[in-house]
């Protein structure tokens, strides 16, 4: 999750682009509609939003118990109000009035039928308060059922809360807009047509917001790179060769160091060919990362024939009973067919030694190249037999997008990405990660 943050983070151009492309289009014939907020912040609205009419019937049974209680306490003050009787019966003798009997003494019994009539007064008055009492538990239990009421709605829907998003209806002209969108990031043509049509099923003729867009479309651009996210194959073969190709300034130096240091991290004895004889600083950089992963590199005078240095490189990782032997070459363009014939040349060389070698061929891409990506993948498969790709320089494009159309175009395998210099600035691919970075989600 950490280097997703940092993907994420880093392809700011990319996912920036897409956001502000997709607020424009919504934005265009949007309507202002209120949301809950987990509605807002679900990419899938279609799956989530069928699942919450399920629990609204959990918080129903819920108050129906609590009123069951509150009889309960009734009976409680039942007996209370039976001592009220007690001074309404006082006043019942006080009616038998003894100075009825004493009719003479009118005179003195009328003093005190006044102080007797003074207590009739009080009793009435203590029972009005009880059922002022009886009623405040009542009061009280009412407002406590509010607030369990609102807690579980608020665990259901996010707290209820409701919010202003603008949803436009995906038809015809929206669609179009989403098109130009994606081959502005590089998607290509017929994969920027692809995934369009396929958020468009289903959905077509509904009203979308920005966010349920970046879910649909984050989900179909993982769908695309799904197949082709593996890492790279390891075999028993000993060694087992990797050549690494690319075009100048790919990153194919830093890759090999970086990959070199992660497999001796695994437990593999790794030895390094520097293969690129005619750029000084290339044999320097490889010697800095194979001190620094403790692997052994291999080099030759500058301007020698790089074919004669991988194969004096496999004979020494034989001898040694090395895992792996990763041959730098010097970068070359796709259009220069006296580079790439020597290219080929190394691979025939090494084939003496092991018919089966290049066990695997890295084509290593710049991601700022965007649609020239699609070029160098075509010419270098022709000549080293391609078995899979890494993408560098991810943080510097906003053109990211090309990676799903070389992997819609060629369905090669896409084995790791890399977001910056750093040793754990390279990882292996994760389509959904991806996806989720380019189109500016949050996982």
């Amino acid at each position: 999750m950490s280097f997703f943050k940092k993907m994420k983070d880093r392809m700011f151009k990319s996912s920036s682009k897409i956001d502000e492309g997709l607020d424009a289009i919504v934005q265009d014939g949007g309507e202002e509609e209120e949301l809950r907020e987990e509605e807002l912040a679900q990419a899938v609205a279609p799956v989530e939003t069928t699942s919450e009419p399920e629990p609204e019937p959990e918080p129903e049974p819920e108050p129906e118990p609590e009123p069951e209680p509150e009889p309960e306490p009734e009976p409680e003050p039942e007996p209370e109000p039976e001592p009220t009787p007690a001074p309404q019966e006082v006043p019942e003798p006080a009616p038998v009035e003894v100075p009825q009997r004493v009719p003479q003494e009118v005179p003195e019994p009328a003093p005190v039928e006044v102080p007797d009539a003074s207590p009739v007064e009080e009793p009435p008055q203590t029972p009005v308060t009880m059922n002022v009492d009886l009623t405040a538990p009542l009061t009280e239990e009412t407002p406590a059922a509010e607030p369990q009421k609102k807690g579980i709605l608020g665990r259901l829907f996010g707290g209820g809360e409701a919010k202003t998003v603008v949803r436009r209806t995906l038809d015809d002209d929206m669609l179009e807009q989403l098109e130009e969108l994606l081959i502005t990031a590089d998607m290509g043509v017929d994969t920027a047509l692809r995934v369009t049509a396929n958020m468009a099923e289903g959905n077509f003729g509904k009203k979308l917001s920005v966010a349920e867009i970046k879910g649909l479309m984050a989900k179909e651009v993982s769908r695309i790179m799904d197949p082709v996210a593996r890492p790279m194959p390891l075999y028993a073969k000993r060694p087992q060769v990797v050549l690494v190709v690319g075009v100048n300034g790919s990153g194919k130096t830093t890759t090999i160091g970086k990959l070199a240091s992660q497999f001796k991290a695994a437990g593999k004895s790794v030895v390094i060919a520097a293969g690129d004889t005619f750029r000084a600083a290339a044999v320097e950089q490889l010697q800095v990362w194979g001190d620094r992963a403790g692997v052994p590199v291999l080099t030759a005078p500058e301007g020698s024939d790089p074919a004669s240095l991988a194969f004096d490189a496999m004979t020494k990782a034989q001898a040694d009973g090395a895992d792996l032997l990763m041959i730098d070459t010097a970068g070359r363009l796709q259009n220069r067919a006296d580079l790439m014939e020597e290219l080929a040349k190394i691979v025939r060389v090494i084939r003496k030694k092991d018919p089966d070698a290049p066990h695997n061929t890295l084509l290593v891409l710049d991601a700022t190249t965007g649609q020239n990506a699609v070029s160098q993948v075509k010419e270098f498969q022709k000549l080293a037999d391609v078995s899979g790709l890494v993408m560098t320089k991810l943080d510097g494009t906003a053109k990211g997008g090309v990676l799903v159309a070389l992997a819609d175009k060629f369905g090669l395998p896409i084995h790791a990405i890399g977001v910056g210099e750093q040793i754990d600035d390279l990882a292996p691919f994760d389509p959904e990660e991806f996806a989720t970075a380019l189109v500016g989600l949050d996982r």
